[in-house]
């Protein structure tokens, strides 16, 4: 899947918001391909073009080399909020999309699931209904759920975000399992840097505003990976390499954000001088 010179704007001028200009990069085929960039850059706005859900100003994305204009089964996305039916099991929840899409007789849909599942660390909860899991749980029928479809990319958009410090390196642990045991294309947002390096075939790092690609890293750390990789000597030289780049873009956005946060504390202490002086005025 590639994306290529793409811009991408929102508003008019002369009050346009330019999120990405330029901006050029592949999902590599049977690579877990990891996006990273500064607050604010532009990442889920890149996952929203790659799944068909908006189209770029100009540029053009392709899986395939066919143009992406429209959502598909082919890019599936999890979100960073869970997406399950709460009326459904979580068997049923799994099931669901290539029962309706017809791509598996109900059964088949069942044993498949039940094996992903088992996977996850869920067999045990088939029967369950979302709302009787915990988060880590729910986030693991989600991804259960995806790769039952078989896209052609799956897209992570930070979907281990708002979780605790244990129940994430279990979602990592339990993702890099899947990754290994299905060997889908993934593309997965994160703004944590370790998580990044440990999951990573290729770490793409994106700039400040107007967003594009500033350097993409090769992580050849062996496979299967295990978090107590993360002490070793070779993944803190690959995530300082990594480090040495975010670091930059990341000053430009705070100052950025530091110039607009002025920026508007001015303004309003105009607009609060201007009433008193009203107000003076008014009283004298």
């Amino acid at each position: 899947m590639t994306m290529r010179s793409v811009r991408m704007a929102y508003g008019a001028e002369p009050n346009e918001k330019l999120v990405l200009d330029d901006c050029s990069f592949s999902v590599v085929k049977g690579k877990l391909n990891v996006l990273i960039g500064p607050s604010g850059c532009g990442k889920t706005t890149i996952v929203n073009l790659l799944a068909g859900y908006e189209r770029p100003n100009s540029g053009e994305i392709l899986l395939d080399g066919q143009p992406v204009t429209s959502p598909g089964w082919t890019r599936l996305v999890v979100f960073q909020e869970t997406a399950l039916f709460p009326w459904l099991t979580v068997l049923d929840n799994v099931v669901f999309g290539p029962v309706v899409r017809g791509a598996l007789k109900r059964e088949d849909a069942k044993r498949e699931a039940r094996r992903l599942l088992e996977l996850v660390g869920l067999k045990d909860f088939a029967d369950k209904y979302p709302l009787q899991l915990s988060g880590g749980m729910q986030r693991r029928a989600e991804l259960a759920r995806a790769i039952i479809n078989a896209p052609t990319v799956m897209l992570m958009d930070e979907p281990f975000r708002g979780l605790d410090a244990m129940t994430r390196m279990f979602m990592q642990e339990h993702y890099l399992r899947l990754f290994e045991e299905v060997g889908r294309t993934n593309l997965f947002v994160t703004s944590e840097l370790d998580e990044a390096v440990l999951l990573a075939d290729r770490v793409i790092i994106l700039t400040n505003r107007p967003t594009r690609v500033k350097r993409i890293v090769d992580i050849d750390l062996p496979r299967p990976r295990a978090i107590s990789m993360m002490g070793s000597r070779h993944f803190l030289e690959l995530k300082q390499q990594a480090l040495d780049t975010l670091h930059e873009e990341a000053v430009k956005a705070f100052a950025a954000g530091a110039r607009s946060a002025y920026d508007l504390v001015e303004a309003y202490g105009r607009r609060v001088k201007g009433r008193n002086r009203s107000a003076i005025a008014d009283a004298k």
